[in-house]
């Protein structure tokens, strides 16, 4: 298996990553939809609410309070660091081995750890702007206002830079990752279900020579030809491996 790896990655260099909440929970940041995850947390403050609704478009703007106080509790990762994952990715990138990486992730970490061509669809927590004016924020300042709903001196609302539910993806981070995917002679993904839409159909665009899957749990993806690949394992535990050949 980890034979077969190497050799596929060896042999391309155009290699894009593709993925998803499994590559940063090994840093300690829940996914959202396991049972441990951000989705299934009993919170008596918030359990009232569903938890797509706590990160949509319409809690932003009609209850914002709400928002913000679970934004402030639940999607902090300023002091998380970099796994394995990350800092390979990196490694691979710096050699010329790894041309983009698509995130579904939006907590900074791949930036962190040293990635420099990182398309982030559905956004980032590093990131914030008035939603009327367009003025950028510190990536800390939602985290350190008291203001209980921050306002830009224009009057608009200061949000995170992240797609909520109800918005459309980020056009530019999403034509990046197609021109990324599309033109990639091997393609990695791991840590997703694939199961978010339309972020998991973008991995349609590939055509290249190497398909090859990490999860922790088999998923469904339609694989072709000999060389795809599906390794049933941690990241981490993959990610170290590919390490000693870098």
């Amino acid at each position: 298996m980890y034979d077969k790896l190497r050799e596929y990655i060896e042999e391309s260099n155009n290699i894009v990553f593709f993925g998803g909440a499994g590559v940063s929970t090994e840093s300690g940041i829940p996914d959202f939809r396991s049972k441990d995850g951000l989705y299934n947390q009993h919170d008596v403050q918030f359990d009232r609410y569903e938890p797509e609704y706590l990160l949509s478009r319409e809690c932003l703007y009609n209850n914002p309070k709400v928002f913000y106080e679970f934004y402030r509790q639940k999607m902090d990762t300023r002091n998380i660091e970099p796994n394995i994952t990350h800092k390979v990715l990196a490694k691979m990138e710096e050699v010329g081995k790894l041309k983009a990486i698509v995130t579904q992730n939006i907590d900074g970490l791949h930036q962190k750890a040293g990635s420099k061509n990182v398309f982030e669809i559905h956004g980032t927590t590093q990131r914030n702007y008035c939603s009327k004016c367009k003025m950028k924020y510190h990536s800390d300042f939602l985290f350190n206002t008291k203001d209980a709903v921050p306002k830009c001196e224009c009057g608009g609302l200061i949000r995170p830079d992240v797609t909520l539910y109800g918005e459309n993806l980020p056009n530019e981070a999403v034509n990046g990752a197609i021109r990324a995917i599309r033109d990639a002679e091997m393609l990695i993904i791991g840590g997703t279900s694939l199961k978010v839409y339309p972020a998991a159909h973008y991995i349609s665009y590939f055509s290249g020579r190497h398909l090859v899957v990490i999860n922790k749990e088999k998923i469904q993806v339609l694989l072709y030809g000999e060389t795809d690949l599906m390794i049933v394992n941690s990241l981490g535990n993959v990610f170290s491996e590919i390490d000693k050949w870098m």
